[in-house]
């Protein structure tokens, strides 16, 4: 396994769809998960320490966690199969621990938030690591002017 961390939340600019970009910690490897919209928004709350008014999904699945005596160890995205991640978070409960099936962008939102470390397995990083650099700054750059017109309003709330 490989230990990874967020280096930021892109768009595609062929499908317009938010990529989530995990870079090697200290190393070289890239892995782009292509996530939903509400996701990224999520993961970028999490990377800007945005504090809401009433709390996001991920919040309150991270207060319940705590409130349950529970602990996220680490989260490990594990499988790749058809192009799609799989995830799992691990929790400790009481000196136990406990593996919970998870979408990869609902894991890294949750790591963001509990400061829990990202790891991936082996096989996917061989399988869907990409070179250093997939996105330039300029990207990135207008896919963050794109969310600074977001309103929480948007959301339905």
């Amino acid at each position: 396994m490989i230990e990874m961390n967020v280096a930021g939340v892109a768009l595609d600019p062929n499908t317009n769809m938010p990529i989530v970009i995990l870079r090697e910690d200290g190393g070289k490897k890239i892995l782009p998960i292509w996530v939903g919209i509400f996701e990224a928004q999520s993961i970028l709350f999490a990377l800007e320490k945005v504090k809401l008014p009433r709390p996001f999904t991920h919040d309150l699945l991270k207060s319940v966690i705590e409130n349950l005596g529970a602990k996220v160890e680490r989260i490990v995205i594990n499988a790749i199969k058809d192009d799609t991640y799989f995830a799992r978070i691990n929790l400790i409960i009481n000196g136990s621990k406990v593996e919970i099936d998870s979408r990869p962008s609902d894991a890294i939102a949750l790591a963001l938030r509990t400061s829990s470390p990202i790891y991936v397995h082996d096989p996917v990083i061989n399988v869907a690591t990409m070179p250093p650099n997939p996105i330039d700054d300029e990207e990135v750059k207008r896919f963050k002017e794109r969310l600074k017109d977001f309103k929480l309003e948007d959301l339905g709330q």
